[in-house]
Order: structure tokens, then C-alpha cells, then sequence
């Protein structure tokens, strides 16, 4: 696992930018792994006004996204759906056919997600981290060998996402549709993007602590491509 900590959020997003941009021009066709929530936000600015200055293409890239809620319309302005045309596709020439993100309740439609990957390999993963440790979704408690699954969201992580829903915990969803951890895994190579003092434990549980499915990013440490680029505040127990 490489490390490369950094002095703020915008020195991180930039620095994340270049994995991402060195991904990018190194083949004709890439898959990206997409995350959402505040942490990747600094990057697909990066993406788009590099994009927008002529040096980079999406037209031939397709995207997957790690989840989205259950129980929220795709046009609800805090769904990912939304997020992700919002925050990237609406500013980068990438065809929508192309973003393909999960979608519903049932173990069909985690199957359906799953199978729609199974035909080709992501070749960058995004990630950022919650301060419980969870990766996409998937909770502290979450198999590594899991699959795309519904995830019944713990108290910590609705908590940490009422920020979006008018700091009311009663209008979060509570269960969500998940990469898992062992898809996550099947990825070349991933990046992982933490800010924050607020992320420190979970760093350093992810980095230096015992691979074990309580902190669901520890088995980063077994894969063999990881790079985080943190802050110092993120990486201050390291």
C-alpha cells in the first residue's frame, strides 16, 4: 500500500487526480469504480477541468458505482444517481449509456449489478473511507467474500449522512445496495481518499491495524495496488 499524505483537501483531490489521469491515458477503454459522498468531490473537479482544458477523454470510459440508497428515487436530489450526474458526468463528454450505478432492494437486482461487472475489470477503484472503517456500504461486520448486497446501514453511518438530509437522521435511508467487499477486491488497482481528523482512526485501523471484517477497509492491506492519499489531519495517527 502506497501512502501519500498531503496538507489539506485540496492538495489531496489534486494529488488523486493524478492516479486517476495516469489510469486514464494509459489504454484506449477504461473502467472506473466510482464513490460518492463529500470526499470525491475535490477529484471529479479535477476531472472535469481537466477535461474541459482538451487533455483527457471519457468518451470511450464506462462507470460503475459502489451503492446507492434503497428506497430513494433516482431523481431525489441526495440519490447517487443524482450526485454523480451533478458533481461529474453533466461536465466530462462520457456517454450516460456508460454510467451504470445499482439500483433496487431485491437479491435480483444484486445479482443483475454483479453480472453486469463480471464482464469486464474495473480498473480504478475510488473509494473514501467512513469513520467506521465501512467501504462502500459494507459495514463493519461485512463478510470479505461478499458480493453486491442490501446493507442495513448502522446508526454511525446514517448519522454521518443526515449532513445531507437536513441533519435528520428520520429521513435517511436506512438500507442500502452495495458493491462488496470481494467485487471492491477484483479491482486492478484502487485509490482511496480520506480528509479529515475525523477519519484518523479508521485510517490507521485500515492501514495498521489487524486485517478483520470490524474494520471492513483492512483488507486493503492484501491487495496488491492501493494508494490512499490522505491529509495530515487523516493520516495524524499513522
Amino acid at each position: 500500500m502506497k501512502v501519500i499524505v498531503c496538507k489539506d483537501y485540496a492538495e489531496v483531490s489534486k494529488e488523486a487526480y493524478k492516479v486517476m489521469k495516469e489510469v486514464m491515458t494509459s489504454k484506449e477503454e477504461v473502467v472506473l469504480g466510482l464513490a460518492t459522498g463529500s470526499t470525491p468531490i475535490g477529484l471529479y473537479q479535477e476531472m472535469a477541468k481537466d477535461y474541459k482544458a482538451g487533455n483527457v477523454s471519457y468518451k470511450n470510459t464506462k462507470t460503475f458505482n459502489l451503492d446507492e440508497y434503497v428506497g430513494i428515487d433516482r431523481n431525489h436530489p441526495e440519490s447517487y444517481y443524482t450526485f454523480m450526474n451533478t458533481n461529474l458526468f453533466e461536465h466530462i463528454d462520457i456517454d450516460t449509456n456508460n454510467t451504470i450505478l445499482p439500483y433496487g432492494d431485491t437479491a435480483k437486482d444484486c445479482a443483475d449489478y454483479e453480472a453486469s461487472m463480471s464482464a469486464c475489470s474495473i480498473d480504478l477503484q475510488v473509494l473514501g473511507i467512513g469513520g467506521n472503517a465501512h467501504i462502500g456500504f459494507n459495514e463493519p461486520g461485512t463478510s470479505f467474500d461478499s458480493l453486491t448486497h442490501i446493507v442495513d446501514l448502522q446508526e454511525a453511518t446514517i448519522k454521518d449522512n443526515a449532513r445531507f438530509f437536513d441533519n435528520d437522521m428520520s429521513k435517511v435511508p436506512t438500507q442500502a445496495i452495495s458493491m462488496g467487499i470481494a467485487t471492491i477486491m477484483k479491482s486492478k488497482k484502487v485509490i482511496l481518499i480520506a480528509s479529515g481528523a475525523n477519519k484518523a482512526d479508521a485510517v490507521y485501523g485500515m492501514v495498521k491495524g489487524e486485517i478483520t471484517e470490524v474494520v471492513p477497509a483492512s483488507i486493503l492491506q492484501n491487495h496488491a495496488d492501493v494508494i490512499l492519499v490522505v491529509d495530515e489531519a487523516a493520516a495524524s495517527k499513522l
